[in-house]
């Protein structure tokens, strides 16, 4: 399906940051690197991958508002439209030389998400999506996995690092989602966690305390490619809360019920197990 003038915008933008991203991907050492919080990197990188995004849209879509990253809050004279930028998402898989990272960018039109990309510059991989136009990963139309059973679905999630909170709140949770199912998977991004679960990667996703740039672009792939994605009460305020439950509606479903019920257990008794019966 031919790109629309708004997504030739988008990924115009994010193939121009991507190409710079690549050259200091292949010189990652020679980086200068500033620490912005506990295992929470800041490169040179990131900040220039930014102000291309940064420039590209602002020439595209004048007046248009952002929320960046690094930029912060940027308020716009048409106040109807909001960018919703991530120019490095797995920033500290790109500092140790991983290559599992990404630029998201989401265009959030009324308070609507309406369109998103993810794009990681290695792979060359491209997710997009529009409103009403299905997703897809360089231009092959995607879907999300049609398993049914925990017991045959591979869920991704997010481990909080040092200096983030809710490590016992997690660990109840892992507990709860690795006992039932067949396996967990971390890549360090939460964008491409979003876009493997819309491709079908992954059957299911779930994390909490992230940023709206973190998950918007992954939000719009996700409902396009015939997904669930509520936050971890099941409503509809995932850029807000920052809590976030992905897959397709059975999956959805029961990861909801099943972290619910995690999150009930009194951490006593997640931690300890049940005495066995005498024989």
């Amino acid at each position: 399906m031919p790109a629309s003038a708004l997504m030739n915008v988008m990924i115009g933008a994010a193939r121009k940051a991507g190409r710079s991203l690549a050259r200091d991907f292949g010189e990652v050492e020679h980086l200068q690197v500033s620490l912005k919080g506990p295992a929470n990197f800041v490169s040179a990188a990131d900040t220039r991958a930014e102000e291309i995004i940064f420039a590209e849209l602002s020439k595209a879509r004048p007046g248009y508002g952002f929320l960046m990253e690094e930029r912060g809050e940027v308020t716009g004279a048409d106040t109807t439209h909001r960018w919703i930028v991530d120019p490095l998402d797995g920033t500290t898989n790109f500092l140790h030389g991983i290559p599992i990272f990404c630029i998201s960018i989401a265009l959030e039109r009324d308070g609507e998400l309406v369109a998103g990309l993810i794009y990681n510059p290695v792979s060359n991989d491209t997710y997009v999506a529009e409103k009403g136009k299905g997703a897809y990963l360089n231009d092959r139309r995607i879907r999300v996995a049609a398993r049914s059973e925990l017991a045959a679905s591979v869920i991704g999630t997010g481990i909080p690092h040092s200096g983030r909170p809710g490590h016992d709140g997690f660990l109840k949770e892992l507990r709860a989602v690795m006992s039932v199912s067949a396996g967990i998977r971390r890549t360090g991004s939460a964008a491409l966690d979003l876009a493997w679960t819309a491709a079908g990667r992954l059957d299911g996703y779930w994390e909490n305390a992230l940023n709206a740039w973190d998950i918007a672009a992954g939000i719009v792939l996700m409902k396009e490619a015939g997904g669930y994605v509520t936050d971890t009460d099941g409503k509809d305020t995932m850029l807000k809360t920052g809590g976030i439950v992905a897959g397709n509606e059975t999956i959805h479903l029961k990861l909801l019920k099943l972290l619910k019920a995690a999150n009930a257990t009194p951490p006593s008794a997640a931690a300890s197990p049940k005495p066995a019966k005498a024989g």
